[in-house]
């Protein structure tokens, strides 16, 4: 489709700049989010996407899934592209080469592109104050080479490189808290979301929208192929990670924070736990263990999102 026949689609949230015939997984809720996020971005947006499941699954040459204008880009550099790309098209409207209006540049990469390998470009990105979105699509693992472990793998999950075993619980790090990580370089907008709670995942794709400066949104992407769970319950174990806290759904305003949904009661994290075949080696002292950090960072939260 050429780019001037998208010009009618402006404002209708029904076309999808995220076509079919892709080849995610069933069940993947990763593509799901992009196909939220890209309704409210529209056609005026440039995407920098790294190396990982939705580039793969959606550009086998010669055809493409993304309806607007699109750049693969190395695991490592998705925030050094999007930034040039950014600067770019600054200098081409303020020499007049093209008209000047608002366009979206946003940054698309998995964990371990954002909180591995792509850090120290995103942080460089934050830190000078690019306009621009990054949008990290978090499904806890290397998913499309092979189920590797991440920094933002959970405690205790067993993934090809991090195997349990009579002297190994699986993953022995904690998950690295990546929009903690963000909010650190005071930068307008970072948000938690899920694709599982739409209203709440696209309200904050608008805020990150209109900011000006860089805004990070952290977003769940549950995988049944790594989490090991039945292909029809990927919207259903996102609503469990926030309902037990494992997943808090949360932004930073200029360095306020607001929790944007609160499951309280919590439910057990033994709820979210039971069923994905990632955890299934985990004992009851374990479980309690993952408990006890969830309420912990559950009541760090609260905190911070009280102090005015």
């Amino acid at each position: 489709m050429r780019m001037k026949s998208l010009e009618r689609y402006t404002d209708n949230p029904e076309f999808e700049f995220a076509t079919s015939g892709h080849r995610a997984c069933q069940g993947c809720a990763e593509i799901l989010a992009l196909r939220l996020a890209l309704k409210v971005f529209g056609k005026d947006t440039v995407i920098a996407m790294a190396t990982g499941c939705m580039e793969i699954i959606s550009t086998p040459l010669p055809t493409t899934s993304w309806r607007l204008p699109w750049i693969h880009v190395a695991f490592e550099n998705t925030a050094a592209v999007a930034s040039g790309v950014e600067s770019g098209l600054k200098i081409l409207m303020e020499k007049g080469k093209i008209p000047k209006k608002d366009i979206n540049v946003i940054a698309i990469a998995g964990d371990g592109g954002t909180s591995d390998i792509g850090l120290q470009a995103l942080s460089g990105a934050m830190e000078r104050g690019h306009n621009f979105t990054y949008l990290c699509v978090d499904n806890e693992a290397y998913m499309n080479t092979g189920i590797q472990r991440s920094s933002s793998t959970p405690y205790g999950a067993m993934t090809t490189t991090s195997p349990p075993g009579k002297k190994s619980i699986g993953q022995s790090t904690q998950k690295k808290n990546m929009p903690k990580i963000a909010a650190a370089h005071n930068i307008p907008y970072v948000a938690t979301a899920c694709p599982s709670y739409p209203f709440d995942f696209l309200a904050k794709i608008k805020k990150a929208q209109a900011v000006k400066g860089p805004a990070y949104i952290h977003i769940l992407s549950v995988c049944p192929t790594g989490w090991r769970i039945p292909t029809d319950q990927a919207i259903n174990y996102g609503r469990l990670a926030v309902r037990t806290g494992v997943f808090p759904l949360y932004e930073v305003e200029n360095g306020k924070y607001k929790i944007t949904y609160s499951p309280e009661p919590l439910r057990p994290v033994s709820e979210y736990i039971k069923g994905q075949g990632r955890f299934r080696h985990l004992t009851d002292d374990l479980i309690a263990e993952i408990q006890q950090k969830v309420n912990q960072d559950w009541q760090e939260l609260k905190l911070l999102s009280s102090l005015k």
